[in-house]
């Protein structure tokens, strides 16, 4: 009995270790939670021509750091950087995260024409 549970602690140390290690996604402060649909700490687009008031539900969320290409957006969209800490978005017009054109600090909202833009990146503060 005593091996086993000498060997289940070991596992669990060994799996907080890759969690703490990975920081790929970001957790959410204690108590935060969602603003219009988008969850805390993630960057959210709703669907073109949407209002996110009217409509809670944006059609994407990104909530780790690093570009993200964008797929079929165009047009107007609410644009909403949900972060934390002082984590700052961006729109950029290349594939990448390159050639950025807008910045999004902290809780900040864009009402941006899409059409240009083919990736959001998430940055560490």
């Amino acid at each position: 009995m005593r091996k086993v549970m000498s060997a289940t602690a070991a596992l669990a140390t060994a799996a907080t270790a890759v969690l703490s290690m990975s920081g790929a996604a970001q957790a959410a402060p204690a108590g935060d939670s969602t603003v219009y649909g988008c969850r805390s700490g993630n960057v959210c687009i709703w669907a073109q021509g949407v209002e996110p008031f009217d409509d809670p539900h944006p059609t994407v969320q990104y909530s780790s750091y690093g570009y993200h290409n964008l797929s079929n957006q165009y047009g107007e969209h609410a644009v909403l950087n949900n972060q934390y800490g002082g984590a700052t978005a961006h729109l950029c017009k290349n594939y990448g995260g390159t050639n950025c054109v807008e910045i999004l600090f902290q809780d900040d909202w864009a009402y941006e024409n899409l059409t240009p833009i083919n990736s959001v990146t998430l940055d560490r503060p």
